[in-house]
């Protein structure tokens, strides 16, 4: 075998083999796109020196592509509307997160020592925060921006003379619950009203099938506790929570 000059002699006759394998019918479609099929006999070897022309349509989104520094590029159908009402469930979680930490501190007092119930708050506030946090992110994904609005000052006392400070605590939870459920179906109302599919499916399968729970539950503790007054089925109900754990 000579090698040297007849060697590329030799490559574009193999190469001129392998194209003879191609099906001739390759046809130009719509939008100039070039469509090649193969041989059942043809090589599968990737060939190279095809040009593929871009769909129209995607000139024209590329054409939309923001150049300046400050705009996201991952920004798509994602309306004003829906980049404010999400500022604002974040400023509605950190809100609940507040008002369930300051509950938290009022019954880890050594005065009041309800553990159960301090727990259960602790950890309410927590999830609350998480919640907040799941939704800036859910923001930066969407290419919209995050805007932390002021939070208000939260009580520091929780008794009630007439119904104990366990019964109107969770009376109290049972209410923020209810309006964060109702700012949640505002949220998917925007989406739907923008044809919004990803933030509509990412509020009712991540937050409001899990509200109608949480609902329940805080109900059934405000039922519960008012059927144990004020008096020593309140220290039953704490030491029920300490051992159920967990949050609503």
């Amino acid at each position: 075998m000579i090698l040297g000059a007849a060697t590329p002699a030799l490559s574009l006759l193999n190469f001129g083999t392998r194209l003879s394998h191609l099906d001739s019918s390759a046809k130009q479609h719509k939008g100039s796109v070039v469509a090649c099929s193969a041989s059942k006999h043809a090589s599968n070897k990737a060939l190279t020196g095809f040009v593929f022309e871009p769909f129209q349509r995607v000139n024209k989104e590329l054409m939309l592509l923001p150049t300046a520094p400050h705009l996201s590029l991952a920004r798509h159908n994602y309306s004003d509307d829906s980049e404010s009402v999400i500022n604002d469930q974040i400023n509605v979680e950190y809100n609940l997160s507040y008002v369930y930490h300051a509950m938290f501190v009022y019954f880890d007092r050594d005065n009041v020592a309800l553990k159960g119930f301090a727990r259960y708050f602790k950890e309410s506030s927590a999830e609350e925060r998480d919640q907040a946090e799941q939704f800036m992110e859910y923001q930066n994904k969407c290419g919209g921006k995050v805007k932390l609005q002021s939070i208000i000052m939260p009580l520091t006392e929780f008794d009630h003379a007439e119904k104990g400070d366990a019964l109107y605590a969770m009376e109290l939870a049972l209410s923020l619950q209810k309006l964060a459920n109702e700012k949640l179906q505002h949220l998917h109302k925007v989406a739907v009203k923008n044809k919004d599919a990803q933030m509509a499916d990412f509020v009712q399968n991540r937050y409001l099938r899990h509200q109608v729970k949480v609902i329940k539950r805080v109900s059934e503790y405000v039922a519960q506790l008012r059927r144990v007054g004020k008096g020593h089925g309140v220290w039953h109900f704490d030491k029920m929570l300490l051992n159920e754990g967990g949050a609503a």
